[in-house]
């Protein structure tokens, strides 16, 4: 869909767990060495609990990639298992062959055996279980009766519970409190920070072939991660929608005006969004041409970068993009002013942001803004009054629409910016003719 149009080489957000896309930053790194250690060095089981969307299947999909191959891992993912089938399951992983008719007693003597062979061999058998928190009690006491297989000196089967936070519910009752005695390590996948969210999409963008500046605005970043609430999951999901919606658009950043319609349409939607509901959005690709060649104007080619493996996201380090300049922009911005203005109603509302100033310092004004700001929604138009520019921003439907991004512009950018109808902006320009 929109991956040529933003030069991606496959899809950046995708909810299905890739490790070609783990995020080292907000401590994902640091947890997935410390359960890696755990699992090589430690005894006894492991716990990690995060919230629902937290990212867990990606940490055990990750700690399954890296484990050494000395290490065979069984995944048992099915959380209604009943504690009867508990046995079956893991021998069916190990590929140990038994009947369906086999007994329990002869089912745990067979998997012992095994295991011992494998120890002696030097190799590992680690289990990791998801979604545990759903699991009946009982089939939590089968499982922590597995810790029971073990030799003088060690223990034969290392286990890893991944669990949402009604996992450690579970383990304060008395009748569990055997296993909960059992965990020697816990751990804790949190939800990103405010102010991870941007490198994460960052991140996620680059694995993906992305070369270019950042897509999404500071503002756009800030709603999404409001509305995420640092889950990874829901960053994806609203970072797709999003980039679906600004390809709909044929625009090249994502501004909060498409995070706003990504919210909308998703059902965890805590806030209604105005403008360009995501419902709209396959109409809208319906009638998308080929892209504009002014895109170069905002993403200059350069090298594909690769997604770091194993170090912290604070070493990436984006590839240099030659980006264009200050100038660049506004004189392309001020070439479409024209058509721009001529082709709104009367009616319309814009802010104006700046006035009186020539094009040599307005480049300097527009600078330290332009992070905060949607390129296309820039327009410069010259005026005769004070030998300068008007520069405006936006188009609104009504007031409260153009009040409400106002109040959303950084704090230097409303000091000095203010309403003005599409009707008195002709009406100034046609007197200065």
């Amino acid at each position: 869909m929109y991956y040529a149009h933003f030069g991606l080489k496959e899809p950046p957000f995708k909810i299905t767990p890739n490790t070609d896309f783990f995020f080292t930053g907000g401590n994902r790194g640091a947890v997935l060495e410390a359960v890696r250690y755990a699992i090589l060095h430690g005894e006894g089981i492991v716990k990690v609990v995060g919230e629902v969307g937290s990212g867990k299947t990606m940490l055990c999909r990750m700690l399954q990639a890296q484990l050494p191959s000395q290490v065979d891992s069984v995944y048992l993912a099915n959380p209604s298992m009943a504690p009867e089938d508990v046995l079956y399951a893991i021998a069916q992983e190990l590929h140990l062959d038994v009947s369906v008719e086999a007994g329990r007693l002869e089912v745990m003597q067979r998997l012992q055996q095994l295991l011992l062979e494998k120890h002696e061999a030097k190799r590992r058998v680690v289990v990791f279980v998801e979604e545990a928190q759903g699991m009946p009690l009982a089939t939590l006491e089968e499982i922590r009766l597995l810790t029971n297989l073990e030799t003088r000196h060690d223990k034969l089967l290392q286990i890893v519970l991944f669990g949402q936070p009604e996992l450690d519910d579970n383990l304060a009752l008395r009748e569990i409190r055997q296993l909960k005695e059992r965990i020697t390590h816990s751990f804790y996948l949190g939800p990103l920070k405010s102010e991870e969210v941007g490198d994460y999409l960052m991140f996620r963008l680059r694995a993906a072939g992305y070369a270019g500046p950042p897509l999404f605005t500071q503002r756009a970043v800030r709603c999404l991660a409001r509305q995420a609430n640092g889950l990874v999951r829901r960053v994806n999901i609203l970072a797709d929608k999003s980039l679906l919606a600004a390809f709909a658009a044929n625009t090249y950043q994502v501004t909060p005006r498409h995070v706003r319609a990504a919210i909308q349409d998703s059902d965890f939607s805590a806030v209604s969004a105005p403008a360009l509901p995501y419902r709209w959005l396959m109409a809208g690709m319906l009638a998308i041409g080929l892209i504009s060649a002014t895109a170069w104007v905002y993403f200059a080619p350069g090298p594909i970068a690769q997604a770091p493996q194993s170090s912290a996201l604070q070493a990436f380090t984006p590839p240099a993009i030659e980006n264009p300049s200050m100038m660049s922009v506004i004189e392309q911005r001020r070439a479409e002013a024209g058509d721009w203005l001529a082709a709104q109603s009367d009616s319309d509302i814009s802010l104006e942001l700046i006035r009186g100033q020539n094009l040599g310092t307005l480049q300097q004004a527009l600078q330290a803004w332009l992070p905060e700001l949607v390129l296309d929604e820039l327009h410069v138009l010259e005026t005769q009054q004070e030998s300068g520019v008007l520069v405006l921003y936006g188009t609104f439907a009504d007031r409260q629409q153009a009040l409400d991004e106002l109040n959303r512009l950084p704090a230097a950018v409303q000091q000095n910016a203010h309403l003005r109808t599409i009707a008195g902006i002709k009406q100034e320009l046609a007197q200065n003719q």
